[in-house]
């Protein structure tokens, strides 16, 4: 096991389990867990050995709760630029990974956390987790390339209407849409997530990164294209009132009066 604050590696047989450890923030991402996600995922790709990459957040409450708000905040436009192109730089890597990587949601897996998830190539959810892309909430929209991988693998429609709505959706609800792969009681969820990881890594591994290079291949260039026009989007979002009264209403826990400007 090794640990780089805020990501721990530990490596059984042919698997790896990266860790996103930042309890006390709901393992919340700021600009330091998106470039050590990074790094990491670039180390691990130099061990030919690891056939298989659970992504995981470390406590019992969350997966990863969202983008680090209060550290996202006070960012002028060159910083915020930054930091949503090392996001989606961060997810750029774990989605090209030479081998599987499985997201192994628990409790909450919001906005950026959800975004997070869809850059991996299965997602499987304990009974009590909550999804969802609550961004128009704070006055901006999804920027590490969650409409575009929401709309891949669950079509226009459900893209629409969660990141419009900005819902929340529970395991059931989320595994019927497909935007899990498979939902797995709370007691049994760290043993189940493991076998499938195992499972997976018992096939032929030039075969499975095949079937990972051709899968990815087939929707690559309309969603890099898609991703480019939504960190466009976010931008020009961050500059409005409406963003500003967004966060500072989450910060100060109240419910925000947006003004359209």
């Amino acid at each position: 096991m090794t640990q780089h604050a805020p990501i721990i590696v530990a490596k059984q047989g042919a698997v790896a389990t990266v860790t996103i450890h930042r309890p006390e923030h709901l393992n919340a991402l700021n600009p330091d867990v998106l470039l050590t996600l990074h790094n990491e995922f670039l180390h691990l790709g130099e061990d030919r050995a690891i056939r298989v990459v659970i992504l995981k957040g470390a406590g019992e409450k969350a997966f990863v709760a969202g983008a680090d708000i209060r550290a996202m905040f006070d960012l002028g436009p060159r910083a915020i630029a930054d930091y949503i192109e090392l996001g989606q730089r961060a997810l750029r890597t774990i989605e090209q990974f030479h081998t599987p990587v499985i997201a192994a949601v628990h409790g909450y897996a919001l906005g950026g956390g959800l975004e997070l998830a869809l850059a991996c190539d299965l997602i499987v959810a304990g009974a009590n987790a909550k999804v969802g892309l609550p961004e128009v909430n704070l006055g901006v929209m999804p920027g590490f390339g969650g409409t575009q991988r929401l709309i891949s693998r669950c079509g226009v429609g459900a893209a629409r209407f969660l990141c419009m709505t900005g819902d929340l959706i529970g395991a059931s609800e989320a595994l019927t849409i497909g935007l899990v792969d498979r939902v797995f009681e709370v007691a049994d969820f760290d043993r189940e997530v493991f076998a499938l990881a195992e499972r997976i890594a018992a096939r032929a591994p030039l075969a499975v990164a095949s079937v990972k290079r051709v899968i990815n291949a087939t929707v690559e260039s309309d969603q890099l294209a898609g991703m480019r026009r939504e960190v466009e989007g976010f931008l020009a979002l961050f500059a409005t009132a409406d963003r500003d009264e967004g966060m500072t209403a989450f910060l100060e826990k109240r419910k925000p009066q947006f003004s359209g400007h």
